[in-house]
């Protein structure tokens, strides 16, 4: 049964211009990265397409922070909004045209600011929507919906192709963006209260140092920097493993990676109720603890467990770390004050974004100069760090969600 929270059309409203924009920010990856290989670009005008998306989480997401601590949050997903339909209908329409290069990449920046802006926006705006007890509850329903969009995501964007239509998966995201325009309008336009007018650098920096003194946030930095690192050197490292070292065939190898989504899922399913049964500590440890759990287990396991190794290390991928994912987005919410909350944010965004470019071509140099059996262990080691930081933290201590009282000593 659903609770009166849950069922306000306004945290509805807010609940699915989340899903839709981050669902639209996949769909338009999976739509242009295949359309422009079966258009036969070379690897890269494909590279700098999905530079141009990833760019704007990188660029974006800092500046964002600190405006959204400081106009409406109604007022950033309307924008963002605006943004993801206009740049998602104008690639539409090159794709259409037979048009890759830099138009091309210039609206796919323009369409992932969207979702880069409606993400922050979303983050501010919940906590002044329901009461810390119910963060989990809302942020799993986020979590959900994004998980099984993000399945549906590469399916379509895949026929889409196929059937000599790469424009449609652009018009969907367009038209995602409009709903994200309706569903926003419905928003409340209250403006967070006036704070002194800082400098833009002296904003940014003021949400990072927060961070850093934080003894919650800052480990759950130090683990999201170290997990992502891990993870894209491990997606890295992955497929030629499984192939040359396993001797897996590539419908194995899709199959097994498939189990990732369904991971997601689980974890998104199962999240708020495990968070509120369970010490938030716990939950805070066991997401790095599986993904180390999956990648060990995959780097000894011998020819005759390689596919059972490798499905399983994707399931504990997917379900472990959508749990620490809704477990410390609810902390973050409720440790972090309301004037800091986009710039708080924005830090730890840009942080992990940052990182995944760097894990990836560590795993990729890792391959060539050591072997794949070697460098196998690097997203291991990876792994290990990121448990390590919230193990060596105050936070495995933690029995349930602080109501912001360490907000208050952080920010003094």
């Amino acid at each position: 049964m659903s609770s009166p929270v849950m069922s306000s059309p306004v945290l509805l409203a807010l609940i699915l211009t989340g899903v839709l924009a981050q669902f639209a920010d996949k769909l338009a990856l999976d739509t242009i990265t295949l359309a422009a290989t079966q258009a036969g670009a070379s690897p890269r005008l494909v590279g700098l397409l999905v530079a141009a998306q990833s760019a704007a989480w990188l660029l974006v997401s800092l500046p964002a922070g600190v405006v959204a601590d400081r106009v409406a949050p109604r007022s950033l997903i309307l924008l963002g909004g605006g943004l993801l339909t206009a740049g998602s209908l104008i690639g539409a329409g090159l794709l259409a045209s037979g048009l890759l290069g830099w138009a091309l990449a210039l609206s796919t920046f323009v369409a992932a600011a969207g979702p880069v802006v409606i993400a922050l926006s979303v983050f501010v705006l919940l906590p002044r929507l329901v009461a810390v007890a119910e963060f989990p509850r809302v942020n799993g329903r986020i979590e959900l919906g994004r998980a099984c969009l993000s399945l549906a995501a590469p399916l379509i964007a895949a026929w889409a192709v196929a059937q000599g239509m790469p424009a449609l998966g652009l018009a969907l995201c367009g038209l995602a963006g409009l709903i994200v325009l309706a569903a926003g309008s419905r928003l409340p336009s209250d403006r967070p209260a006036p704070q002194p007018r800082r400098p833009l650098h002296r904003a940014i920096a003021e949400g990072g140092a927060f961070v850093l003194r934080h003894p919650y946030l800052r480990p759950i930095a130090l683990c999201a920097i170290a997990w992502n690192m891990a993870f894209f050197a491990f997606l890295a490292i992955v497929t030629p493993y499984a192939a040359r070292i396993l001797l897996l065939e590539p419908e194995r190898i899709g199959l097994a990676s498939s189990v990732y989504g369904a991971g997601l899922i689980a974890g998104a399913l199962a999240g708020p109720g495990l968070i509120a049964r369970l010490p938030t500590g716990m939950l805070l440890v066991f997401g790095p603890a599986s993904s180390l759990l999956g990648a060990g287990l995959l780097a000894l396991a011998p020819l005759q467990w390689g596919w059972p190794a490798l499905a399983f290390a994707f399931a504990l991928f997917g379900f472990g770390p959508i749990l620490w994912f809704i477990t410390q987005t609810s902390l973050r919410q409720a440790v972090t004050p309301q004037p800091l909350l986009g710039r708080v944010s924005a830090t730890l965004t840009t942080a992990m974004y940052g990182m995944r470019p760097v894990g990836a071509i560590g795993g990729g140099l890792a391959g060539e100069a050591f072997g794949l059996s070697v460098a196998i262990w690097l997203p291991v080691v990876l792994f290990g760090l990121s448990t390590l930081a919230i193990l060596a933290s105050p936070m495995p201590a933690l029995k349930t969600l602080p109501e912001g009282e360490l907000s208050v000593q952080a920010a003094e």
